[in-house]
């Protein structure tokens, strides 16, 4: 008979708790473990680790938070139960990729949570399976929990903060928090006599959060929460330093200069001036209109006009805030204009580099169509109906057509030193990107420096600097890669499960 040489089991580090691992615990009676975890793109906290508990149980609570499609949740065949013999309500259980990870290194497993309808303070009680599933080792004493992943050991540490909050209000509640049984299914479920609210502190958040800092007195920035101090005290000092390359109101911007840049009309001959039939305003948008037109005034961007041949209505329309925007309704002018076949960035190029980066600080200029001129020749073909005079554009306004490609063509002429080295832009999205926290200070002067020439001003309140992971051109970027953007998605989760052939 031959011999079977069985191959040797992979190695792994060793784990163990030391003297050092209590070095950042604060005396504490008995502090459950209470970690964070990254799901669906975003951070889930409240997640209890309960190593008495033979299954994974996601609270519905979390389930709806995480936005997660009722399509995933499949059928569940047993039940839940306490020590005490009490059955939980079951809706179902769901697979889910889970990210455990520490300042430095992460791991991913999948997990099946069984998806229940019961009050609870927690997010989320993850059970022996998913420890087991992770290699994990958990102490109680030392307020950690440890994994090994690529011949490294990952240390997660509890919040304590959190984990004594939930705690208490676990208490508050009068309830008390058993270990959960998988048992197999013998007994109906019982109905819940209790609608649990939802979280209202830290619930799932998107990965990145934000905290505000100030860098002059009555003006804040949305800096990176997670931020070391040395790189967020750097980033504070470049903005300190930089604080006239913003504007806070429209007189702030003095524009670029039109020898550099200046937006033309190439106006096909064959096509008349038109001007259109005037629209009536009701007293509130006639209203907000005449505040909007002194504004523009006042700031030197729009000047009455006498006798135009090309005339269009202004459209008022209600934001998200409750308040106005105006818009032109230059459908006609733009009909006689022929396309400006300026050449777009790639999106998806331009993502894949930016997505790789550690460290992103996105900027967006303050009506930054706005801070460029008309040509003196066109100013009076952008003609619109005040409410009791007639005016034109001094600057390129929102809704022309070829002002995208103007734009564009200004930002690729401005920043061509840096783009694709530290910085991308697209239009009038521009991200500032560094492969680590040590040069991202650097970076950002760069930039600055760069766009303090030209008199390029930006919006600090759309502004967000030192993040590892935000939203750029509709997704979701990370210093792991591209992720699912949740917004974009919302469509899709919100799609009900066609019945009968005809909704298919």
């Amino acid at each position: 008979m031959m011999a079977t040489i069985s191959e040797p089991l992979p190695l792994t580090p060793n784990i163990v708790f030391s003297t050092v691992d209590s070095e950042d615990i604060i005396p504490h009676e008995d502090d459950p473990v209470v970690l964070s975890v990254i799901m669906m793109g975003r951070n889930v906290h409240r997640v209890l680790i309960d190593q008495g508990s033979s299954a994974d149980v996601m609270f519905l609570d979390a389930f709806v938070g995480l936005q997660i499609p009722r399509d995933q949740l499949m059928p569940f065949d047993g039940v839940l139960v306490g020590f005490s013999g009490e059955q939980v309500e079951v809706r179902g259980y769901v697979n889910l990729r889970t990210t455990f990870a520490d300042e430095h290194t992460a791991k991913t497993i999948m997990i099946k949570y069984i998806v229940v309808k019961a009050p609870s303070s927690y997010n989320m009680l993850l059970g022996r399976p998913s420890l087991n599933k992770l290699g994990a080792v958990v102490s109680t004493v030392h307020l950690k929990m440890k994994f090994p992943t690529e011949g490294k050991v990952v240390t997660m540490k509890v919040d304590q903060k959190t984990a004594q909050k939930c705690y208490e209000k676990s208490l508050r509640t009068r309830r008390d928090t058993y270990s959960i049984t998988q048992v197999p299914n013998s007994a109906s479920r019982s109905e819940s006599e209790l609608d649990p609210k939802p979280p209202t502190d830290q619930g799932p958040q998107p990965i990145g959060e934000l905290k505000e800092v100030e860098i002059i007195p009555g003006k804040n920035i949305r800096m990176g929460a997670d931020l070391d101090p040395t790189t967020k005290a750097a980033i504070r000092q470049v903005l300190q330093t930089n604080i006239s390359s913003f504007a806070w109101s429209t007189w702030d911007m003095p524009g670029i200069d039109p020898d550099i840049l200046c937006h033309r009309l190439n106006i096909n001959p064959q096509f008349k001036p038109r001007v259109q039939r005037r629209r009536r305003l009701n007293e509130e948008k006639s209203r907000a209109a005449a505040e909007e037109i002194k504004k523009l005034t006042e700031a030197g961007h729009i000047k009455e006009i006498q006798y135009p041949k090309w005339l269009a209505n202004i459209v008022m329309v209600k934001k998200a805030n409750g308040k106005w925007r105006m818009c032109v309704d230059f459908t006609n002018l733009n009909l006689a204009c022929p396309k400006d076949s300026y050449p777009l960035p790639n999106i998806d190029i331009l993502v894949d580099r930016v997505s790789e980066c550690g460290l992103l600080s996105i900027m967006d200029a303050y009506s930054g169509y706005n801070q460029i001129c008309m040509h003196p020749a066109d100013e009076d073909k952008t003609a619109f109906m005040g409410i009791k005079a007639n005016f034109c554009y001094k600057v390129m306004p929102f809704g022309l057509k070829n002002a995208g490609a103007t734009y564009q063509r200004m930002m690729d002429k401005i920043l061509q030193p840096l783009l694709g080295r530290n910085v991308e832009s697209y239009v009038d999205d521009m991200v500032v990107t560094s492969t680590g926290n040590e040069s991202h200070a650097v970076d950002m002067q760069e930039l600055f420096a760069t766009i303090n020439k030209y008199q390029l001003k930006l919006n600090l309140e759309k502004c967000v600097f030192g993040v590892k992971a935000r939203k750029f051109l509709g997704f979701m970027l990370t210093e792991r890669g591209i992720e699912v953007n949740p917004d974009k998605c919302q469509a899709i989760i919100n799609m009900k499960s066609p019945s009968y052939m005809r909704e298919v």
